[in-house]
């Protein structure tokens, strides 16, 4: 999908793109990093060592094959579809051994055409994710997007 996305972008088919890596509950394996339990399963990790490592190597994992598809389009010569772009990676829950919502971690790439600073950890606190989109939105020029799903302001730090 990573593939689609980058030439969808190169060709100017699309400018807005979505995808989910995974439905929640997936129990997938992940055979070719050598975990054979269930990602949800190991997800519940009861605070034993063990499951956190690998439920660690699964994030990684995803956390890579996104690096791959930054440093794809980031490469393409003559174009400038990173900078031009804003790119989220982030997750239903922070710990899924609790279901935790609060402070999910996110990736937002991308300097969306100069209008975001890069290569900074931003901390928003208690927040609904939807203010992010709300914040986003602004910087596409989407201005008069007043409410979000459950969003209670616009992150502007972003």
């Amino acid at each position: 999908m990573f593939d689609t996305f980058t030439l969808a972008f190169l060709t100017d088919s699309t400018r807005v793109a979505t995808m989910l890596l995974a439905p929640d509950g997936s129990n997938r394996s992940f055979e070719h990093i050598r975990i054979i339990e269930g990602h949800h399963d190991l997800s519940h990790h009861q605070d034993k060592q063990d499951r956190i490592e690998k439920v660690a190597k699964i994030d990684r994992w995803y956390v890579e094959q996104f690096a791959k598809f930054l440093d794809r389009i980031d490469a393409i010569e003559g174009k400038s579809i990173l900078h031009n772009s804003m790119i989220l990676l982030g997750s239903g829950n922070a710990d899924g051994n609790h279901h935790s919502h609060t402070d999910v971690p996110l990736i937002l790439a991308g300097q969306g055409g100069g209008k975001l600073a890069g290569g900074r950890f931003v901390k928003h606190g208690s927040k609904p994710l939807t203010n992010l989109f709300l914040g986003m939105a602004d910087k596409l020029g989407i201005n008069d997007l007043t409410q979000f799903g459950d969003s209670s302001e616009r992150l502007v730090n972003i």
